[in-house]
């Protein structure tokens, strides 16, 4: 709310060891205040990190959304569960991994990703299931190799996360029997 927004503004204000302002939540951009919230921390002097769903950049009504966070100077964390569609969208739904390409491709032109540009662009890789995730830096080789050949796109890191068992992966997990061997 617009209540919510003016608070956490008057707390970043009044408190200088706030260094980063983290903004997750599915799509955060889609909330009305959002872009106030990014302009006046930025403002203040803090990192601002957007945890971007990657297919937000392509909905009418963000078309601007991407050039918004370059000029800002966003640093841009966005979750790309694989580097091959057929994955990506049995994970995330049909059309999901053109359009977080079309996003990735967006972020590029603006300079996200690429060394020296001040524009980082991080993506994230957590398993789809009952699994740990393989060692992240040769994963992140891959992914690197294969979103370069494949559609030309560079980024600045890849995080991999391991899932918590927790609510409704935990129940899953319990269902099937592997809450205990996870």
């Amino acid at each position: 709310t617009s209540d919510t927004m003016v608070r956490v503004i008057e707390l970043l204000d009044g408190c200088p060891s706030i260094e980063t302002v983290d903004i997750t939540g599915g799509a955060p951009e889609m909330n009305p205040h959002f872009r106030e919230l990014v302009r006046t921390a930025r403002r203040l002097n803090k990192e601002v990190i957007d945890r971007c769903n990657l297919t937000i950049l392509m909905e009418d009504g963000q078309e601007d959304l991407a050039e918004f966070l370059a000029a800002q100077g966003v640093r841009v964390v966005a979750s790309l569960p694989c580097y091959t569609s057929d994955n990506v969208d049995k994970q995330r739904g049909k059309g999901t991994f053109g359009a977080s390409i079309d996003g990735l491709r967006r972020l590029n032109a603006l300079g996200y990703g690429h060394p020296g540009t001040g524009l980082e662009l991080d993506l994230v890789y957590n398993p789809g299931g009952a699994f740990l995730p393989p060692a992240q830096e040769a994963l992140e080789a891959d992914y690197r190799e294969r979103l370069g050949r494949d559609f030309d796109i560079v980024f600045s890191k890849l995080l991999t996360l391991a899932n918590l068992p927790v609510n409704r992966f935990a129940e899953s997990l319990e269902r099937r029997g592997e809450l205990t061997a996870y």
